[in-house]
């Protein structure tokens, strides 16, 4: 319950300082799964991540998307589209805020701005063999 009871010796950061303390990507032996394990500085105003798994010939195989997340610890696991025991894949993780136009009473179409990208990481991990 992190969220209720958060300690108030804790200096949260501003955006432009959030960083990556830690990722730890732990391969799933026999199920094609990965656990991924993120922690953030703690943030005064939340964070978007993002994490990009992808193939050695670079094909991305899974994807997932936080937004605004209220945690700075988040633990999860992403599923591989066709795994292959025994080979390597690449995690690209990044912690990232997007600046979103202001509404009005118009329907106009614009185009997002560029997120602005705080911190990156990328981590590379081989998918165990299964012994049958």
């Amino acid at each position: 319950m992190d969220i209720f009871f958060q300690d108030p010796n804790i200096v949260r950061v501003p955006p432009e300082e959030v960083r990556l303390l830690d990722v730890i990507v732990t391969p799933q032996p026999k199920s094609g799964r990965v656990k991924i394990y993120i922690e953030l500085t703690p943030f005064m105003k939340r964070p978007n991540v993002n994490v990009s798994i992808t193939n050695k010939a670079g094909k991305e195989i899974a994807h997932t998307t936080i937004l605004e997340t209220m945690l700075p610890k988040m633990e999860f696991t992403m599923h591989l589209r066709q795994p292959e025991q025994g080979s390597e894949y690449s995690a690209d993780i990044w912690v990232y805020y997007q600046r979103l136009p202001e509404p009005n009473e118009i329907a106009v179409e614009i185009p997002l701005p560029d997120p602005m990208i705080v911190d990156r990481t990328k981590t590379t991990f081989i998918l165990p063999l299964v012994k049958t």
